[in-house]
């Protein structure tokens, strides 16, 4: 089973054409030149947060967990979603903190062991970076020896060996060669956002990435086109071969904002060709319709990715090569607002028909969606 989506390239990939039936870009007037919302946009994004917080709130089980309880990091994300919009925690955010305590190993570890019928690991790598954020945004002094743990961890789950997948993460920390760009990402954004914690445990040097290594691995996942790929050889969005044989993977959208989230996190400067790149990619490849490249897998990953690498890269309007303007800020909340799901009750939830990458689960892209609209709100990703 496989939450996070992903994709990366090595060599050249073609781009990924704009769906057909995507509203070209036009030039934005007055406050839209900024990016900024409407008073009224604003008021009617609210509205479906608090709808949303509220379904989440009615789902919570009894044990304090959200979903599977064999994967802390669901609960992790809706943590977060709830953490971020609260001055104090609340009796339900602090539920889900003891469930996510109750999964932490002594290595700092944050995970469950599989049971006989699950497919894959403890997805250690993924369950704890995500559950560590969760536990950092929650803001409470007594949690940080936990973080502090779980950084050390994570920092320890980077793959070092000297061959393609250098620098990357993978799902486990079980010592294979593997990486991929989407757990890559999630543990990158894990380490940076918790960058400032001080190593509580008394003589145990602080935790860090090498971030050189992570930049050369990102690197190796960007197409020419700016566009990134899943992991070394493979791209979800597919692959062609011309007609002398040679194979390049196709980019896509999740991945590449992603990849650019990836090399922001790594203090890569704004101007670097490789972060330009992947900003004019997304630009030209503009979709709110869509998961650019793979259309409605994981598409709710995409809008969370995407809010977070947009909110970062620090534009609120991506220009187009033609001149055109794209306030992602507005569009994306009218999207997610479009999208929610009203019950009889008054809550509000979201769901993908298409369940590849387990985003068939209404709590996962519930929790992904009121995380970025947040962002798009203007509340700061967890730091």
């Amino acid at each position: 089973m496989r939450f996070a989506l992903g994709l990366f390239v090595v060599s050249l990939a073609l781009s990924v054409p704009a769906r057909a039936q995507d509203p070209a870009p036009v030039a934005l007037t007055s406050a839209a030149e900024t990016g900024e919302l409407g008073e009224s946009l604003r008021r009617e994004a609210q509205a479906a947060v608090d709808r949303g917080r509220q379904w989440l709130i009615a789902n919570q089980q009894e044990s304090g967990n959200w979903s599977s309880p064999a994967y802390p990091a669901l609960t992790g994300l809706a943590v977060w979603a709830l953490a971020m919009g609260e001055e104090h925690q609340s009796p339900v955010v602090r539920k889900g903190l003891a469930f996510i305590l109750n999964c932490v190993h002594p290595d700092g570890s944050i995970w469950r062991a599989p049971a006989e019928n699950q497919q894959g690991g403890g997805l250690s790598n993924y369950n704890t970076a995500i559950c560590m954020v969760a536990l950092h945004v929650a803001n409470d002094p007594a949690l940080s020896p936990v973080v502090a743990a779980a950084r050390r961890f994570v920092a320890g789950s980077q793959h070092t060996g000297a061959d393609e997948y250098r620098g990357g993460m993978g799902y486990e920390a079980d010592g294979r060669a593997y990486a991929d760009l989407s757990n890559s990402y999630v543990g990158y954004e894990a380490m940076y956002l918790t960058r400032r914690l001080k190593d509580l445990q008394s003589g145990a040097p602080e935790a860090e990435l090498d971030w050189d290594a992570a930049i050369s691995f990102v690197s190796s996942l960007q197409n020419d086109d700016g566009g990134f790929i899943y992991r070394p050889g493979e791209s979800k969005a597919g692959s062609v071969t011309n007609e002398a044989g040679e194979v390049t993977f196709r980019s896509y959208g999740s991945m590449t904002y992603a990849g650019l989230l990836s090399l922001i996190y790594a203090d890569v400067d704004r101007d670097d060709p490789r972060v330009r790149s992947a900003a004019d990619w997304a630009a030209a490849h503009w979709s709110l319709e869509e998961n650019p490249g793979v259309g409605q897998e994981g598409l709710y990953y995409f809008y969370n990715v995407l809010a977070k690498a947009l909110a970062a890269h620090g534009q609120d309007v991506l220009q187009t090569a033609d001149g055109a303007s794209i306030a992602w800020r507005p569009a994306l909340v009218r999207k997610l607002v479009s999208l929610q799901r009203i019950d009889e009750k008054g809550l509000g939830h979201w769901e993908n028909p298409e369940g590849r990458w387990f985003e068939q689960d209404p709590v996962l892209v519930t929790s992904y969606s009121l995380i970025a609209l947040q962002i798009a709100l203007g509340a700061e990703n967890g730091e």
